[in-house]
């Protein structure tokens, strides 16, 4: 399973030059409202130095990364809920992401116009919130008819409709107020209810706020990724701070270029590290790692995921068929150099269908299908 995020924002706040950046797939970045015509999907290898390691240890004839996919649409402006400027046509191509990433331009640079006239955070933030929540209360409306109609059957069917339209309105009450269906306290009962509607303000939020490069150093003091913090503290959200014309710039290079690049820029790192385990942290991902000569991989699972739901993740009959998983660190793999001698250390383990799979596991299923 992949990690799907969204990317959302009002014109020329970086959102282009951001997807460039993370996905290196070469998305239009101009200085002009609506450069994105069409939405920009980009699906990435996820870095793990963790593979890396195993895969320098173990030389596999092929080694695979667990994906990262995003979708970049075209900015959001005022009115896009109504069909203002591009972005509306291109909400739908999010509503099946796991999580949005919202850009806030922290950077202020007269050559690049902003649609509001200043650079302000916050007011952005509100300015997209509110659009997606329009959009929102417009799919809970069309709903709502639906149900309505449904709750005066008598009956099982009746019953379950007249338990939707109570979140329904409920949901539409505070639509109307332009709060974000993520901030209206649903239980995990409400929310299953309306989880088809796939509603744009229910998913998770991660932000970025983009500097300029001279930003970077006191970013810390910057006011204005202060006020990017704020809004993120506010939600107990993450706030990651990039540089996303500079992170455009690494990709460009030659991956031996790019470590010593990063040093210049007083980096320790690309900013895509940074967005993807913000990401895992939103969503409650971990990875496990499956190694072998021909193969070494890492696989994307929920944590708090037992050994069999694991072992679908690879395909289906691993989880009918589960007998047991063997398991060993990836930490004493790279230790002991090799399986055999984490055998021979009793450290690896023959693990059932209980076992809740942890973050780095190495892990070899064996089961059983009947035709």
């Amino acid at each position: 399973m992949g990690l799907s995020i969204g990317i959302v924002g009002l014109p020329n706040v970086g959102k282009s030059t951001l997807f460039n950046a993370l996905s290196n797939a070469g998305a239009l970045a101009a200085n002009y409202p609506f450069a994105t015509i069409e939405p920009n999907i980009g699906v990435v290898p996820v870095p793990d130095p963790r593979l890396d390691a195993i895969a320098a240890l173990v030389k596999p004839e092929k080694t695979l990364y667990t994906t990262l996919e995003f979708v970049d649409i075209a900015g959001l402006v005022r009115g896009a809920s109504k069909g203002e400027g591009l972005g509306n046509q291109f909400l739908a191509n999010i509503r099946q992401v796991d999580a949005v990433l919202y850009v806030l331009r922290c950077f202020v640079d007269d050559n690049i116009t902003h649609v509001e006239g200043s650079v302000n955070p916050g007011r952005d933030k509100d300015t997209v919130d509110t659009e997606l929540c329009l959009k929102d209360l417009d799919t809970v409306e069309k709903r709502r008819e639906k149900t309505s109609r449904a709750a005066k059957s008598a009956g099982k069917e009746g019953e379950l409709a007249k338990l939707e339209l109570a979140v329904l309105d409920k949901v539409k009450a505070k639509l109307d107020d332009a709060v974000p269906v993520r901030a209206h306290g649903l239980t995990a009962e409400e929310a299953a209810l309306i989880k088809d509607l796939f509603l744009l303000t229910s998913k998770p939020v991660l932000y970025i706020a983009n500097v300029a490069e001279a930003q970077l150093a006191k970013a810390e003091s910057d006011p204005l990724v202060q006020q990017a913090k704020a809004i993120a503290n506010k939600e107990g959200a993450e706030l990651v701070v990039l540089a996303a014309a500079l992170e455009a710039e690494i990709q460009t290079l030659p991956p031996e270029e790019r470590p010593e690049f990063l040093k210049s820029a007083g980096l320790t790192e690309p900013g895509l590290d940074k967005v993807v385990r913000a990401g895992y942290r939103l969503l409650g991902l971990q990875t496990y790692f499956t190694v072998g000569p021909k193969e070494c991989r890492a696989w994307t699972i929920h944590k708090g995921w037992k050994a069999p739901a694991a072992a679908g993740v690879i395909h289906t009959d691993f989880e009918k068929g589960f007998i047991k998983a063997e398991v060993m660190s990836y930490r004493d793999l790279l230790e002991h150099k090799s399986e055999a001698a984490v055998r021979d250390r009793g450290l690896l383990r023959v693990e059932g269908k209980e076992y809740v799979v942890q973050d780095g596991d190495c892990m070899h299923f064996r089961f059983n299908v009947t035709t």
